[in-house]
């Protein structure tokens, strides 16, 4: 895509802002590594899916998924929830690390609302909108009207537009951009390759960032959307945060430089090794997850009578890998003297292990499960 146009920049008095070209309209690849990386790509998330259809209880693990996508993400953003905070209770979290919490979780609950709407709603700006408005509720960016494209002019990086990085196109055009990059995504006349079509649609949202708060994280879940919604995925199980964010310097410098020297194929190609990396791990997380199902399956064969309630439990703990005696009593619907003495028993085959060291107030954490997702 030698001929790639990314947009100028108009000024606005005493900021100049970013206006970006439509992109709905038909494209040609120039570059042969990129065909190449393309089918690498293609190979690689077609073994992911195909995988996937093999693993029991798929629907079990995809929750972890989604809850490691939205700490990576949200940490792009500066927050400083891990893994294990995502899975705890909001009472369990440090006062000073409540607002970061409350962050992720709304990400996993997006991303589960998203999915969920794709049955009713095609990929669209109302399923963005929509998915936008699940994402800031109740969080820090609650004030900055969620669900709501911007009527006002934002900026990237810097204390004031002065010292910005990065100044988005005025508000007034981002109707027009949207329905672009909607059309875009759905036209089925001028052919482009799936995956480049969601890369090239994630670099233009960014670029427009049409809403005040929130587009890097709306902008990084729809990327998982898009690829189930087109039917790549069966399932959401791959996301690129955790890519993104090892990588962070090189994902803002490879959108910058699209910008900046109309270098698409560079971002083309970084996205696109995202995707290889991605998948290759995901498929290898999969297997490892199975071979520890099977590890389970046999220390809780020796419990006997009691084997069929400790399945319920490990059950809960594939979804939900920090627990406490209430939960547990609650999945296995047994009272809490029942409860502690299975915690205990499965405590002691090293299925999960204590981390408070108190009598009372327990949590037990399946470490062998959440260590697959640091």
């Amino acid at each position: 895509m030698k001929t790639f146009d990314a947009g100028v920049y108009i000024n606005q008095g005493y900021y100049k802002s970013f206006q970006p070209n439509l992109i709905d309209k038909a494209w040609k690849l120039d570059d042969m590594e990129l065909i190449q990386l393309l089918g690498n790509a293609d190979r690689q998330i077609g073994r992911l899916d195909m995988y996937s259809k093999y693993v029991p209880n798929l629907d079990m693990f995809i929750q972890m998924h989604v809850a490691k996508e939205a700490t990576q993400s949200s940490k792009i953003e500066g927050t400083k929830t891990n893994i294990t905070d995502a899975m705890m209770e909001k009472e369990d979290i440090a006062s000073n690390r409540v607002d970061d919490w409350i962050e992720v979780q709304n990400y996993i609950s997006a991303m589960n609302y998203g999915v969920e709407r794709l049955q009713h709603l095609p990929f669209s700006s109302r399923l963005i909108k929509d998915t936008h408005k699940v994402l800031l509720k109740g969080s820090r960016g609650e004030q900055k009207h969620p669900g709501n494209f911007r009527t006002s002019q934002n900026w990237i990086g810097g204390a004031t537009i002065n010292d910005a990085k990065f100044i988005p196109p005025v508000h007034t055009s981002i109707a027009e951009l949207m329905s672009d990059l909607e059309k875009f995504a759905h036209n089925e006349t001028a052919y482009f390759p799936e995956l480049l079509k969601i890369a090239l649609i994630h670099y233009q949202f960014e670029t427009i960032h049409p809403f005040l708060d929130g587009n890097g994280r709306i902008g990084r879940l729809f990327i998982t959307l898009y690829l189930v919604s087109k039917g790549i995925l069966n399932q959401p199980i791959l996301y690129l945060s955790d890519f993104f964010e090892k990588n962070r310097s090189n994902y803002f410098d490879n959108l910058m430089n699209v910008r900046e020297r109309n270098d698409i194929n560079h971002w083309f190609k970084f996205f696109l090794v995202g995707i290889i990396e991605t998948a290759t791990k995901g498929i290898e997380t999969f297997d490892k997850i199975l071979q520890l199902q099977k590890t389970i399956e046999l220390k809780i064969n020796t419990l006997g009578s009691r084997a069929a309630n400790a399945q319920k439990v490990v059950h809960h703990l594939f979804q939900k890998p920090i627990i406490n005696t209430a939960v547990i009593g609650k999945a296995a619907d047994l009272s809490a003297a029942s409860a502690y003495k299975l915690a205990r028993d499965m405590e002691r085959l090293g299925i999960f292990i204590e981390t408070t060291g108190g009598q009372r107030g327990k949590i037990y954490v399946f470490e062998e499960y959440l260590n697959l997702f640091r």
